[in-house]
């Protein structure tokens, strides 16, 4: 595959840097197995005998010994220590020991955040609601423009110390993602907010906050931040506010200079593909919403991704909702380039993604899905209390560390904001993809079990057979790529047709494209092994192919090849 351009065209290209050290700490940095530091005085604060309150904070404010281990619920036993699935409970992060991080090219990273004391529980309490606006409309002339940058240089002026200070803010991300924490009560698993039910409320909640960060440094309670509508033709460029004036503290210099306007975003990009017509991308990209929102979002795992609980190994779920995958990270990969072909930076990779701005506003478009998902789909929350229960921590607007819990940020009126009401084009069922002229007849191709395990570096076809009672109509079909091995370090994509006997003539406006499997790059040295799943009852239905006893699938290698252990169709639980 051919690698992004690098940016030696753009000469006056300084990257943001500060002291920040990335030299080795004294914690091992074998990353599935980590070695933690475990003392009985943390960095959260000195853990004294003293009384406790109801809310877990002793009357210094700083967590009980007991809470930190525990999070939510009763005591650290012997018996949890040894079996931590015996009582079921959230995964949660060890705040007190925070670890360094590799980054994608296997160099170290230091991105933990200052040391914490007194962390008090936070819940939200807004008087007033803001609008979020459409970052695309927003000129660089204008008072907002003015403020917002404003903001972001007030951060990037901050003292290093000080966990407001942008690159401060970025590592955040950094930390919570890339094996920055260990997964509370068991040191030995790496807890992460990517690839589960986790990433749409802590990524609310980062938004919120640096939110609250920017209102304070200009003293406007006011402001709220922009969205980058990416799944409207109206938006599908990188926003003027972000790219028009290279000397802003908007601008970043490290965006794919391929990709800048006016270019039009490509939803399911892959590094090396072509260029199409402005009218056919929009077109593509409409589909591709419509399919990763409506056709593959039935249920809140679907949506939100697998559950993520304490005990859990996290290289080991069945992994990212359907947004995650498609459009988030390809929205990353498409803005972001790289230095050489091993090394993703800024919104390329997951460690740099929130040292570039637009990671903000991209997110919060991201955060605008779930509010549509919720509303126009009819979608719902999880219910389950292992994740109304789980808690992140955060730097608030005056530098000190508070604990919120998913529970509290399910309501944007809460938390003071909306978003403005633009049009929703892909809600349309025009936007839905079509079949292609396929022919009607399966080609010869070898049954599963005479394939995988494999790498996938080329083309691959199989035949599937569909279960005995398909066609019942009792439930949705799901097919289901199973074991699927790789690097975390590296970028990874593939693309998933089904019954497509030319792929290279289908696009992702035809029914024959199911979607595809991607990975941002993070974590370096951490294999992971997860499944993707797609519905295909609708599917089939749109080609035709209900009363099939087999089907055809097609794997398309996009990068750093994978190992698939193996392709089935089941009925959905």
């Amino acid at each position: 595959m051919a690698s992004f351009r690098a940016m030696s065209s753009a000469t006056n290209c300084i990257p943001y840097s500060s002291s920040f050290s990335s030299k080795k700490s004294s914690f091992s940095n074998n990353r599935r197995n980590p070695v933690v530091k475990v003392t009985c005085k943390d960095r959260i604060g000195d853990h004294r005998p003293e009384t406790t309150s109801k809310n877990g904070e002793n009357s210094q404010g700083t967590l009980d010994r007991r809470d930190v281990l525990l999070g939510l619920g009763g005591l650290y036993s012997t018996s949890l220590a040894a079996n931590p699935m015996a009582l079921a409970k959230p995964a949660l992060p060890d705040f007190k020991d925070c670890v360094e991080a590799t980054q994608s090219n296997d160099v170290p990273i230091n991105c933990c955040p200052p040391a914490a004391t007194r962390i008090k529980d936070y819940v939200p309490s807004a008087t007033t609601i803001r609008t979020r606006m459409d970052a695309q409309s927003i000129t660089v002339d204008s008072d907002y423009y003015q403020k917002y940058s404003a903001a972001i240089q007030k951060m990037r002026n901050l003292s290093p110390a000080d966990p407001r200070n942008f690159r401060q803010q970025a590592n955040v991300h950094c930390a919570y993602c890339v094996g920055g924490y260990t997964l509370q009560g068991n040191p030995q698993l790496l807890y992460e907010i990517h690839g589960s039910w986790l990433f749409f409320p802590w990524h609310r909640w980062y938004l919120y906050f640096f939110e609250k960060i920017c209102q304070n440094l200009i003293d406007d309670d006011t402001f709220v931040l922009p969205f980058w509508n990416w799944d409207a033709p109206g938006g599908m460029q990188i926003p003027p506010m972000y790219n028009s004036i290279v000397t802003s503290p908007l601008y970043d210099c490290l965006r794919n200079p391929d990709h800048l306007p006016p270019s039009v975003i490509n939803l399911e990009w892959s590094d090396g593909d072509p260029t199409v017509p402005p009218n056919d991308q929009i077109k593509y990209n409409l589909a591709i919403m419509y399919a990763q929102m409506i056709t593959q979002s039935k249920t809140p795992t679907d949506f939100f991704g697998s559950p993520y609980r304490a005990g859990d190994d996290i290289t080991t779920l069945d992994g990212a909702g359907q947004i995650e995958q498609t459009p988030h990270n390809n929205v990353h990969s498409w803005t972001g380039t790289v230095v050489d072909s091993s090394n993703p930076i800024n919104m390329g990779a997951l460690y740099s993604a929130a040292r570039d701005p637009i990671f903000f506003a991209h997110h919060a478009n991201i955060d605008r899905l779930w509010t549509i998902w919720l509303n126009q789909l009819k979608g719902t929350n999880f219910t389950d209390p292992d994740w109304l229960n789980a808690y992140f921590i955060f730097y608030n607007e005056e530098a000190k560390p508070v604990r919120v819990k998913i529970q509290d940020c399910l309501d944007t009126s809460k938390l003071g904001y909306t978003y403005e009401d633009v049009p929703i084009p892909w809600l349309d069922v025009s936007a839905k993809s079509t079949p292609r002229a396929t022919a009607k007849t399966l080609p010869s191709a070898p049954d599963p079990s005479q394939i995988f395990p494999t790498t996938l570096d080329n083309p691959i076809n199989v035949i599937v057979e569909r279960p005995k009672n398909s066609g019942s109509g009792s439930s949705e079909e799901i097919l289901i790529i199973e074991g699927i091995e790789y690097d975390k370090g590296n970028y990874v994509k593939f693309n998933v047709y089904i019954n497509e006997d030319d792929v290279n003539a289908c696009h992702p406006d035809n029914t024959e494209f199911l979607g595809s499997f991607s990975s941002l790059p993070h974590g370096h040295g951490m294999n992971v092994r997860t499944n993707k799943r797609f519905r295909i009852s609708e599917v089939l239905e749109e080609l035709g192919a209900q009363d099939y006893d087999r089907v055809l699938v097609t794997l398309v290698p996009k990068s750093t090849p994978v190992t698939i252990n193996g392709v089935r169709i089941e009925f959905e639980s």
